[in-house]
């Protein structure tokens, strides 16, 4: 049997700042997976009501094998950059998804604060939320959310009602175990890229 330290210098390359195993490990991957719930609330964050969004992010979080850690709850406006960025630092989770501040009032932020830390952003993943939320909700159009990877984490901006997060959540689950294996570079050879088919081509004779 391994000794304990041991197996901790084995996945040493695995954990990140280190973060424990919440669960069982997942064989196909290097290390379990957490999702960090960012919820960004004046009135959730003052205690005025229960936030009942980050319960739906652990709970689609769950089906798909990733841990999630306890939400940091925070007023609307420029606090969204500070939190994002201790997360950052201190936790680097695989996937932060935050939920409010995407609307169109004054206090609406969280896109202006998240872009900024975005190396690479994705916007057809927030196209697919829109569109799946469109579909009984037409004002789901105008959410501003945005999505992308900043220093190996996934960032996503979901709006702030649970509905919108469960609507969110159910296009997520599906894309999520593989969007993380790309921005972990988690692949066999050639399975991505440009599409085009690199195998010689014999020659006729």
């Amino acid at each position: 049997m391994d000794h304990p330290q041991d197996q901790e210098h084995a996945h040493g390359q695995d954990r990140r700042h280190g973060r424990e195993p919440t669960g069982p490990r997942d064989p196909d991957r290097p290390a379990d997976r957490m999702v960090a719930p960012v919820i960004v609330s004046t009135r959730a964050a003052t205690g005025q009501r229960e936030d009942m969004s980050a319960p739906i992010v652990a709970e689609y979080a769950e089906r798909i094998g990733f841990g999630c850690r306890p939400p940091v709850i925070i007023p609307d406006g420029e606090g969204v950059l500070a939190a994002l960025s201790e997360l950052l630092s201190a936790v680097a989770p695989e996937v932060i998804i935050t939920s409010g501040g995407t609307g169109l009032t004054p206090d609406d932020l969280t896109p202006e604060f998240t872009e900024p830390l975005l190396d690479k952003r994705i916007p057809g993943l927030m196209e697919a939320v829109r569109v799946h939320a469109g579909r009984t909700r037409p004002m789901a159009a105008v959410s501003r959310g945005v999505a992308g990877v900043a220093e190996g984490t996934v960032i996503i901006n979901l709006p702030g009602s649970p509905q919108a997060v469960r609507e969110g959540m159910e296009v997520l689950v599906d894309i999520l175990p593989g969007l993380c294996d790309q921005v972990a570079d988690l692949r066999p050879q050639n399975d991505w890229g440009d599409g085009t088919d690199h195998q010689e081509t014999p020659q006729e004779g």
